[in-house]
């Protein structure tokens, strides 16, 4: 299929993507360039369509992907029409549209040993992107986003995924209701505090641990706090004060798998 008019009204609902509010509606998100395209295919993602620039072509690495098993659409537009879609200063010449899936608490807490990062208003797309990839990096079970974080499907999050957003499930809902349900089912809740007890390095993260990580400047909040079973500290030698959200997140889960990988 061929578009070639920024006017079609398919362009302008793959454009209000761009938005959150849009994507709420729609129940989709789109991904932009072609290593996340690669990435949703290869993850088996509910892809509504793929689309890329008609003048250039069907970049050679995404060409053994036509597969018309796969029930992709794979639509030809003019660059104008990328550029009013993308997010970029430079757009790629494709991106794809994505029906969004619910991933259910279960998921999450099937595993005996499982390993959840929870994150508390982490309000930066870069921190939530990058704690997404860590977390898969690490062979977490799956993150859990509370209410009032940034919006993992925002472009710039999904960017700092790096397409680890297609690989484990990842659970949006209310903290409230989302960690008594995993107190319940024996989950350890572990935050970080300069005042903690416990370091990291001591700290047994082969049980089933969920890594709660707090909003950037205020740390995680009352009503999360009291559900917390461990605070832990992470050590550091130099002047820093502390660390960023996500290098936090990503030296707890290296320490956790390391720990597990023993």
């Amino acid at each position: 299929m061929d578009i070639v008019s920024p006017q079609n009204a398919r362009v302008k609902e793959w454009a209000q993507l761009l938005e959150k509010k849009h994507r709420t509606r729609q129940h989709k998100y789109i991904i932009e360039g072609i290593h996340l395209v690669q990435e949703a295919l290869r993850a088996g993602a509910d892809l509504e369509c793929i689309v890329y620039d008609g003048e250039q072509g069907v970049p050679y690495e995404l060409a053994g992907f036509e597969n018309p098993l796969q029930k992709v659409e794979w639509v030809s537009v003019t660059p104008a029409i990328i550029a009013k879609c993308t997010d970029t200063m430079t757009p790629q010449p494709v991106f794809a549209i994505i029906r969004k899936s619910k991933e259910p608490m279960q998921n999450l807490l099937s595993e005996k040993r499982n390993l959840v990062v929870v994150l508390d208003n982490v309000q930066d797309p870069g921190n939530v992107g990058t704690i997404i990839r860590s977390a898969d990096a690490a062979g977490a079970a799956g993150v859990v986003l509370g209410t009032g974080c940034a919006d993992v499907y925002n472009p710039k999050t999904i960017r700092s995924t790096m397409g680890s957003l297609f690989h484990l499930p990842i659970v949006e809902g209310s903290l409230e209701a989302l960690l008594p349900e995993a107190k319940a089912a024996g989950v350890k809740l572990v935050s970080t505090s300069l005042q903690a007890e416990y370091s990291c390095y001591s700290y047994d993260f082969t049980q089933a641990v969920w890594l709660v990580i707090g909003n950037e400047g205020k740390g995680i909040s009352e009503s999360t706090a009291r559900l917390v079973d461990d605070a832990i500290t992470i050590p550091m030698q130099g002047q820093a004060e502390s660390l960023n959200a996500a290098m936090a997140a990503t030296v707890l889960l290296f320490e956790a798998m390391r720990q597990r990988l023993v």
